[in-house]
């Protein structure tokens, strides 16, 4: 396998885990704890004890994390996409900066987490999708 091919296949993995973890915490969100709750959770979370968060925001973010998991999934409109994914993991691990860095130091987790996958969305932003994507796998059948 070329470097090329192995850059491919690296991001081609890195994109698919990606939209997977996003795609199951958009569900968490809606089918698992209900909107309602979610929405509670976000108004309880502060930012160096204060609420910057106000509940109306789970649903977008819950859409957000569906929709740009399935296109990250299927390689289209990542730069597009994952700008926003990198703000609701972003926002997922300010929530906890007041906890520490690691996520099972206290109860509430810690940011590592949340920070972690907001700099995984930099990377395929900087990088691009690579070659194994929906869009290149329609062009090359015509």
């Amino acid at each position: 396998m070329s470097k090329e091919e192995q850059h491919d296949v690296g991001l081609l993995v890195l994109r698919v885990s990606l939209g997977l973890i996003f795609i199951a915490h958009g569900y968490l969100k809606v089918f698992t704890f209900g909107l309602k709750h979610a929405m509670e959770v976000f108004e309880a979370h502060t930012i160096w004890h204060i609420n910057l968060v106000p509940g109306w925001v789970a649903p977008p973010a819950a859409v957000i994390e569906w929709v740009g998991g399935i296109l990250l999934i299927l390689g289209v409109r990542t730069r597009l996409v994952t700008p926003f994914l990198a703000a609701v993991a972003f926002g997922a691990g300010a929530v906890h900066f007041e906890n520490g860095w690691n996520y099972t130091s206290k109860p509430d987790g810690g940011w590592e987490y949340g920070i972690f996958l907001c700099l995984c969305c930099i990377v395929v932003f900087l990088t691009g999708p690579g070659k194994y994507t929906l869009t290149q796998y329609l062009a090359n059948r015509r």
